[in-house]
């Protein structure tokens, strides 16, 4: 456990930019080889658009990485948080507690209120216009989306008290789900289902790419699947019966277009609506 708390103390950039491309690579591979849909796509102009958001929210959270460290700092020099407040325990269990915390705050809490809040669905609603998910879709989020998931992991910090090798470690597992849950792999169905009463699994999180509502605003989580459960938003939908994409831009110029795509926030009508 020291090593891992050494290790991600002072990742390197380098490391962590090897983890994200690493990443995207094997999944890429392996959807490749056992693919769960067989999509008519032009495969590298899709990743063409989903790349250049990935990008843009690199280059965001590069510029406000300071902030993160900033809060972090604070937290512990100032003795706040809810890891700061907990009695001694094994590194593990507090390593557990702080990453299901910030998993909670950056990840579930503000992708629920990103679903119900309009001005913040205008902004997520690119995520889900993807109508062939696969591996490079996990980063497809607008830069102003970028901005709002980045506001939320500095409120986890702060809430949580937590040092950043958690952070990092957290962002590196954080990365990894993304990319694994997204792929278009084919699990075996009980594995995948197994998979699901601990962390999110790819059919898990699928269904919340379906393309009408109430699956759109369920299946919320990215690393653990405990927050669905507990809270009420876990859905099941056969992978079979899915259909990628969001029922009100279902057509290619909307959806296949970077232009198109960065404008939707600010387009009228019915960027504000699902049905």
């Amino acid at each position: 456990m020291n090593e891992i708390i050494a290790y991600f103390s002072t990742i390197p950039s380098l490391h962590r930019s090897l983890i994200l491309v690493g990443g995207i690579t094997i999944f890429w591979l392996i959807e490749n080889a056992f693919p769960l849909f067989s999509f008519s796509y032009k495969k590298w102009q899709h990743a063409g658009i989903n790349f250049f958001m990935t990008f843009t929210t690199i280059a965001i959270n590069f510029a406000l990485a300071f902030l993160l460290l900033a809060t972090s700092d604070w937290t512990i020099a100032n003795d706040f948080g809810v890891l700061q407040w907990l009695p001694a325990m094994p590194l593990w269990l507090y390593a557990l507690i702080g990453l299901l915390l910030l998993d909670f705050i950056g990840a579930y809490l503000v992708h629920l209120i990103e679903h119900k809040v309009k001005f913040l669905w205008r902004f997520h609603l690119i995520h889900h216009t993807d109508t062939w998910i696969d591996t490079t879709t996990g980063n497809r989020h607008h830069p102003g989306e970028s901005v709002i998931r980045f506001t939320f992991t500095i409120l986890g910090i702060f809430i949580v008290g937590s040092p950043m090798w958690i952070v990092f470690l957290y962002q590196t597992i954080s990365v990894i789900s993304t990319q694994f849950t997204h792929a278009n792999i084919a699990l075996p169905e009980k594995f995948d289902s197994f998979l699901s009463y601990f962390i999110v699994s790819p059919n898990m999180h699928k269904v919340h790419h379906h393309y009408k509502l109430p699956y759109t605003d369920s299946n919320y989580g990215n690393i653990f699947s405990v927050w669905d459960r507990l809270f009420g938003t876990f859905i099941y939908l056969k992978k079979e019966d899915i259909v990628y994409g969001i029922d009100t831009h279902m057509n290619p110029v909307e959806h296949n277009k970077l232009n198109n795509l960065l404008k939707i926030p600010f387009q009228e009508g019915r960027s504000a609506k699902k049905s």
